[in-house]
């Protein structure tokens, strides 16, 4: 089985702010989050722990397993530029991510997707065959994309819709 988890609270989310690639930490309420998280899932033996550079994705991952978990950039949050640390309210919009033609940096979408499914492509090569169970910890962009590498993506591009809240998961599985 595949347990995709979106990481728990930081200040920035807290505080209604964009948070990319120059995120933070966990916060109190998002340790607690993935404490929260562990104990739902401790009946989980995980084989595989993989995991978003960041750091508020690795320290979830780790709290929520137990176990150091395999960084892999294709699991980064979606770059938002010059967007990132802005006031949510504030930004220019293209549908769900910040409009390129304002912010310098912004990740294109389609080639987001396919770092993602890059990423969930190699996994199934892996694994498919095995009885494994594998946690995998981003970002609501993250989780988003791989619950669009399952459930196929939307006619609007909206991968936001598959997303997780922070500290919650949902479960996959390849076959």
């Amino acid at each position: 089985m595949i347990y995709v988890v979106r990481h728990g609270q930081t200040d920035l989310n807290r505080e209604g702010k964009l948070q990319g690639r120059m995120g933070f930490p966990l916060n109190d309420f998002g340790i607690e989050q993935a404490k929260l998280l562990r104990d739902r899932l401790n009946s989980v033996d995980f084989d595989y722990v993989y995991t978003s550079p960041q750091e508020r994705a690795i320290q979830t991952a780790e709290i929520v397993t137990g176990m150091k978990a395999i960084i892999d950039e294709r699991l980064n949050v979606f770059d938002l530029g010059e967007a990132d640390l802005l006031k949510k309210g504030e930004v220019k919009m293209n549908g769900v991510v910040p409009d390129s033609r304002f912010y310098q940096g912004v990740e294109d979408v389609p080639n987001f997707i396919k770092r993602v499914f890059s990423f969930m492509h190699e996994l199934k090569a892996k694994h498919a065959d095995n009885e494994v169970n594998i946690l995998l910890s981003g970002h609501r962009c993250t989780t988003g994309c791989i619950g669009a590498y399952f459930e196929g993506v939307a006619n609007d591009g909206n991968l936001l819709r598959f997303s997780s809240d922070n500290g919650e998961y949902k479960v996959y599985s390849f076959k």
